[in-house]
């Protein structure tokens, strides 16, 4: 892992592959552990030079104020694309996943010269808060489970992890897998201060920021190859936000993952890179 500086900030990244090979750019939702070792070592296999890296208030990247973030949607977009120009002098594969789906499609719209293809996972066409009447929202049970659990002490690594773990058998993911990437992030973050281990961990920050004005009008100008990937199983943001999203951008394929849920398990990690590989 090393950083580059990209449009006025450092951004943490990580590399796979050979620097010669066509560029896949990973946005982490929000740090780019979101994006499992497994499916970064495939795509890097099949001849891609695979960068993942941290938005801005998490991992290896600036961290300034996670309470009160002073940029927007759009920087983090800006920053995507700068990433990719200060990386290659060739557009890149851009990939996104929950959060850093929004990023990703954003940075596409405002940036089109700099992406070649698009992937989005687990996310949706619209900013945080109030969805449209057509998106499925948040399955209420599970909300209900997830958020009525008591915080840990964020600066106690065990305890961080643990509640990763329950989290994510919650949300129907792998508890094992959620506890070593919880711990992994943990050991990534500059310092235990609570409020930025609690941003790293849960990714709080973005809900912060100023995401307007929407873009989701605007999909159907997209004019590069995108895959659409969802967990058939996932709570947070059910499967229907996929579909909904790929019907809008022209030519968009789906892959819907029957056995998963908001994260991408290492069982398929073969399958997503096949997929992506193929834009």
């Amino acid at each position: 892992m090393t950083t580059v500086e990209a449009n006025g900030v450092t951004l943490g990244v990580e590399h796979f592959g050979g620097a010669a090979a066509p560029l896949i750019l990973l946005a982490g939702g929000t740090t780019m552990l979101s994006w499992p070792d497994a499916l970064c070592e495939a795509l890097a296999r099949g001849g891609r030079h695979v960068v993942r890296y941290d938005l801005r208030d998490s991992g290896a990247s600036t961290t300034v104020d996670p309470k009160a973030p002073a940029y927007t949607l759009r920087d983090l977009a800006a920053d995507a694309a700068a990433l990719a120009r200060e990386l290659d002098n060739r557009p890149a594969h851009l990939a996104g996943i929950d959060v850093g789906g929004m990023v990703a499609q954003v940075a596409a719209l405002d940036h089109p010269d700099a992406f070649s293809a698009l992937t989005l996972a687990g996310t949706r066409p619209v900013a945080p808060g109030r969805v449209d009447e057509d998106l499925p929202d948040h399955d209420e049970a599970t909300m209900e489970r997830l958020f009525s659990r008591r915080m840990p002490d964020w600066s106690d690594r065990a305890a961080v992890a643990e509640f990763a773990a329950a989290g994510a058998e919650i949300l129907g993911n792998e508890p094992a897998a959620a506890r070593t990437t919880a711990e992994r992030i943990w050991d990534r973050t500059p310092g235990t201060e609570p409020a930025v281990q609690m941003a790293n961990q849960l990714g709080v920050v973005f809900a912060k920021l100023d995401c307007k004005p929407r873009w989701r009008e605007r999909l159907p100008e997209l004019a590069i190859p995108t895959l659409v990937v969802h967990g058939r199983r996932d709570p947070f943001f059910p499967v229907g936000n996929g579909e909904a999203l790929a019907r809008q951008i022209p030519g968009a394929r789906v892959l819907v993952l029957e056995r998963a849920a908001t994260a991408i398990p290492d069982e398929v990690a073969g399958e997503v890179a096949t997929a992506m590989l193929a834009l």
